[in-house]
Formats: structure tokens, C-alpha cells, sequence
């Protein structure tokens, strides 16, 4: 059976947004998001950024009816500071003279019609997964990359898991050479916890599907 692909219009909408992710990861991430929107529960995003993986998380919410979750400040993470390898002038506010990525985000879910499918966090994820009041279908994690920011959004999210629902992380690079450790790491405390199995891995992208307590 051929794996479940976004709508062509989603597609050429994640092709046209700002962000990071590839493709061919955008399209596994598709595949598990369809997969876990079968559950009936809401999908979640740590890392918003300007809603490159979000349409897709809306995309597959659409299809089953629920809905997208994104958590995010907006405010960048670190490495799209000043200064740093990622940083992109366009999203700083000219006035605040700080990153804001929102008004950008809001733009790429308008043009993609994707807004009734997505309800926008506005905060730090520690500080949302403490008042989060339900079970989640999925959960991906792709905000920021220090130890302490992938660590707080396991520790915050991944209990919220429902069982069989999918933890999904991105950038996770077993090579230190091609990429920062700490969603390796927080993948492999995972799979450590005994909570987890392993369900695919394309490129960066690792899918685990949550099989027991013990998060």
C-alpha cells in the first residue's frame, strides 16, 4: 500500500515556506501524522518556526478530522540568532528589534487555507505542556536543539502520549559531525525509557510509537 501523501496544494505550499525540513522528511512526517490523526486526538508541534511542518500536521488533521497543535515563542531559537548560521534578518521586528516569527507563520497557514485545522500556542513549551489538559495522538519535537530545551519538551510532552500514539524528533544526528547532539539524545533516552519502539527512520527524522508507560 502506497503511503498517505498531503494534498498537491500542501505540497507546493511546504515547497513555498520558510524552513528547514526536506521533503522526502516532510513527507514521512506526513505519513505518521495521518497514521496518529486515526486516534482521534490532537497532533502536536514543538517549533512552529514559520509553519513549513505545521501544514502538513494540518494537512493530515484535515483529512481525519482533529486538529494541530504548535507550540512556539516565536521569538527564534538559538541558532537563528544574530550572528548565527541560521539567522534570517526578514523575520526580525523592526520595532521590538527582536525575531518574531508569528505574523510570518500566520501568512503561510492563510495562503495554504489551512487555519481552521491549527490552533497557535503562543509561549515556551515547558509552560504549556504544565497546563495541557488532554491525551495527544503525536507528538513532534522540533524546537530548540540545547540539551535543556529537547530535554524540557520530552519531559513535558511525551507523557501526554496516548498509548499507540507517535513521538516524532527531528534532527537526530548518531554522527556528532552532522549535526547537534541533543534530540540524538533525547531519541535515545526514548527508546531507553522502555515506553517507546521505534516505527521508521528517514534521514534525520526517527518515528517512535509509544507501547508502554514509563516516560
Amino acid at each position: 500500500m502506497a503511503a498517505p501523501a498531503p494534498a498537491p496544494g500542501t505540497l507546493d505550499a511546504f515547497e513555498a515556506a520558510k524552513g528547514f525540513m526536506p521533503a522526502h522528511e516532510g513527507l514521512a512526517l506526513y505519513a505518521a501524522a495521518a497514521e496518529a490523526a486515526a486516534l482521534g486526538l490532537p497532533l502536536l508541534e514543538v517549533g512552529t518556526y514559520c509553519g513549513r511542518s505545521t501544514l502538513l500536521l494540518a494537512d493530515a488533521a484535515r483529512a481525519a478530522g482533529t486538529v494541530a497543535v504548535t507550540v512556539d515563542h516565536h521569538r527564534g531559537s538559538e541558532e537563528q540568532q544574530p550572528g548565527w548560521e541560521y539567522h534570517d534578518p526578514t523575520l526580525v521586528d523592526p520595532e521590538a528589534g527582536v525575531l518574531d516569527t508569528l505574523p510570518t507563520f500566520r501568512r503561510t497557514l492563510h495562503a495554504a487555507g489551512l487555519e481552521p485545522y491549527v490552533i497557535a500556542v503562543v509561549g515556551r513549551s515547558p509552560q504549556v505542556a504544565a497546563v495541557w489538559g488532554g491525551p495527544l495522538g503525536l507528538v513532534f519535537i522540533d524546537g530548540g536543539h540545547t540539551d535543556e530545551h529537547a530535554n524540557g519538551d520530552y519531559e513535558g510532552w511525551a507523557p501526554l502520549l496516548a498509548e499507540d500514539g507517535l513521538l516524532v524528533i527531528h534532527d537526530v544526528f548518531p554522527d556528532p559531525a552532522d549535526g547537534g547532539r541533543a534530540p540524538y539524545g533525547v531519541y535515545r533516552r526514548a527508546l531507553a525509557s522502555g515506553a517507546f519502539s521505534e516505527v521508521s527512520a528517514t534521514d534525520s527524522l526517527r518515528v517512535l510509537r509509544r507501547t508502554g508507560p514509563g516516560v
